[in-house]
This record gives structure tokens, C-alpha cells and sequence, in this order.
């Protein structure tokens, strides 16, 4: 029993401690409360030998019209990476659109 304890608690703190967020600000000024589109991207083998490109111009109708794109690694990303490891990581794209 202790040990399912031990485990659980590892799985829990790896999930809420390894999330991360990179962001591209390209219209500075513009408001970026919600994501206007989320996009998960699936990686195999630790995401060995492998790009996964978004066109978010496309997302927004324009470059003219972004405003941020993040990548994100999530708390369920993290569990289903943990999880999954090192067969499949996830990812989260959002991208925001100019009002």
C-alpha cells in the first residue's frame, strides 16, 4: 500500500512541477487574454529527429493579424509524457489573433 502511495505522489508532483511555457510576443500592444486556437502536436522518442511546424498566419488570417504564439508543455502534457515515456510527448500550441 505504501508503495501505490509513493507512486501516486510522484506522478501527482511531476505533473503539477513540470509545466513550461515559451512565448513570442509579435504584437506587443495587442490584448492577448484568450487563445484564439490551440493546437496539440505529438512527438515519438522523445521527439528524436522530429519538427512539427504551425502556420499561424493562417490561424489569425494573416501575419499582419498575430499577436502571440506560445508552445506549452501542461500539466496533462507532462502526466502523459510521464506516463508514456519515452514513446510519446505532447505538446500544446496557442496562438492569439489581434482584436
Amino acid at each position: 500500500m505504501q508503495i501505490k502511495k509513493t507512486v501516486v505522489l510522484c506522478l501527482l508532483s511531476a505533473a503539477l512541477s513540470g509545466c513550461a511555457t515559451q512565448g513570442f510576443d509579435l504584437n506587443p500592444g495587442a490584448a492577448t487574454v484568450f487563445p484564439d486556437r490551440e493546437i496539440t502536436q505529438h512527438f515519438f522518442l522523445w521527439g528524436a529527429a522530429q519538427g512539427k511546424a504551425v502556420d499561424v498566419a493562417s490561424v489569425c488570417g494573416g501575419s499582419d493579424k498575430l499577436a502571440r504564439v506560445e508552445t506549452i508543455m501542461s500539466a496533462w502534457d507532462t502526466l502523459l509524457s510521464v506516463l508514456a515515456s519515452p514513446v510519446y510527448s505532447p505538446r500544446t500550441v496557442r496562438v492569439y489573433c489581434v482584436r
